[in-house]
């Protein structure tokens, strides 16, 4: 099998033979993700803040005891 044979082939595969989605679903996928997106990123946020206050309170007992 050629190049080209392969490539007219993919051309017609993704012409005809994929169902592309509607308008209406590509919108409310969208919207799940982006949603999605802010819960993780919100989540991680709060994870990492308490973990650096963990670690401040950590590092600050540690200097406290060799003063």
């Amino acid at each position: 099998m050629s190049l080209v044979d392969f490539l007219k082939g993919s051309y017609t595969e993704f012409k005809d033979k994929v169902e592309w989605p509607k308008w209406p679903d590509l919108q409310s996928s969208t919207i799940v993700v982006t949603i999605a997106t802010i819960i993780l990123a919100l989540f991680t946020f709060g994870i990492d803040s308490l973990f650096s206050k963990s670690i401040a309170n950590v590092i600050s007992i540690f200097i406290n005891l060799f003063n």
